[in-house]
């Protein structure tokens, strides 16, 4: 017997009821919050930023952005995961000002998920079509 649900997770993507092709990120926002305040909390002001940023790229923006190539995501999905980074970026800086965490962004070439998954999924197509 097959039951009938409104989230289904199917290779780390969860896919959500709808008329339409939808993903829900609320869990892989979770995992990455938990793996950025993990790192946060073991190392805390003791590392540079540096440090901090790097092991954040390398270790939770992959949680955050694991299979998410294949998915074709709205504006506003896509403007959550920005945000989702704009947040750690304002407790690392220990700031409310969204100019400033841009110009932090922009000073360590720090790339919001919004430009890495576009360009990711522009080389996806050029691989597919090639």
């Amino acid at each position: 017997m097959i039951t009938w649900v409104s989230e289904l997770r199917y290779l780390g993507v969860i896919l959500v009821k709808s008329r339409s092709f939808k993903v829900c990120l609320v869990y892989a926002k979770r995992s990455f919050y938990r793996a950025a305040n993990a790192i946060f909390g073991k190392i805390g002001r003791l590392a540079s930023e540096e440090v901090i940023l790097q092991l954040i790229v390398s270790k939770c923006m992959p949680m955050l952005l694991f299979g998410l190539e294949a998915c074709t995501l709205n504006k506003s999905q896509l403007s959550s995961l920005d945000f989702t980074i704009n947040r750690f970026f304002m407790k690392l800086f220990k700031t409310n000002s969204i100019e400033i965490v841009r110009a932090c962004q922009e000073s360590f070439g720090f790339e919001v998920p919004s430009v890495l998954l576009k360009k990711r999924t522009e080389k996806l197509e050029i691989y597919f079509h090639a």
